[in-house]
């Protein structure tokens, strides 16, 4: 299948390496292709260069945010949760009718608050839209001919591309969107990823609960001692 992935940071990353060993069509999108291949030091998270990434995998192509979307039958969203929006209505026309899989979070990095949360890496960033409304839903609103579906979003990406790392893979990912075909796509990537505890939230407001878990998820790894990513699962006990 041909699969479009917007985005070159460490998410991102995860899932363009693992669509390709699984055998699919990955076609990259990034704002400006010439830019992101001429950067020689790593990203604001540490992650390297693409090009050092892209040099590894022959065969992914790399092209605008609008050139990608239009290759994929399936498009993955690792644009950042503040620029999401406006990047993805610019290219409302090439994601039109296609599932787009959206993992964003819509964190705003060095905000003013009065009761900061600190953190190993600085003030933990809060969220926007939080309560009541999700980067998911507006999302959807900006793109009412595409199909959102909101997942990947509580985890590591490093992980939902490969959950047997953690507990054997005994742990539960989340679905959430309007359209039942599109989830049952995004289910299905997410068994081919070696997923089978997927729980299905139903419609897209359940956005609101992943992305606000994206705090419980920070808090659970600091508590065990992970100050970066978190290697851990959640498992919904029936």
């Amino acid at each position: 299948m041909k699969i479009a992935v917007l985005g070159t940071g460490a998410g991102a990353r995860a899932h363009i390496a693992k669509l390709a060993a699984l055998g699919h069509d990955v076609h990259v999108g990034t704002r400006d292709p010439q830019a992101t291949l001429a950067r020689t030091g790593p990203d604001m998270m540490g992650t390297p260069p693409f090009k050092e990434f892209l040099a590894e995998r022959p065969g992914i192509c790399l092209h605008t945010f609008g050139d990608a979307a239009a290759q994929g039958e399936l498009v993955i969203n690792g644009i950042d949760g503040r620029n999401a929006v406006a990047t993805l209505t610019a290219i409302a026309d090439q994601l039109a009718g296609k599932t787009l899989v959206d993992y964003a979070v819509p964190f705003i990095y060095q905000h003013d608050t009065e009761h900061p949360w600190p953190t190993p890496w600085g003030v933990m960033p809060k969220l926007d839209p939080c309560d009541t409304d999700s980067l998911g839903e507006q999302i959807q609103r900006a793109l009412p001919r595409t199909k959102v579906v909101k997942s990947f979003v509580t985890q590591e990406q490093d992980t939902v591309v490969n959950p047997q790392a953690i507990g054997g893979g005994d742990h539960t990912m989340f679905v959430a969107g309007e359209d039942a075909d599109a989830k049952q796509q995004a289910t299905d990537l997410l068994k081919s990823y070696g997923w089978t505890d997927i729980l299905d939230l139903g419609p897209l407001v359940c956005a609101r609960g992943m992305e606000m878990y994206a705090h419980m998820h920070s808090a659970i790894g600091f508590g065990l001692g992970q100050h970066f990513g978190g290697h851990f699962g959640i498992k919904v006990v029936r």
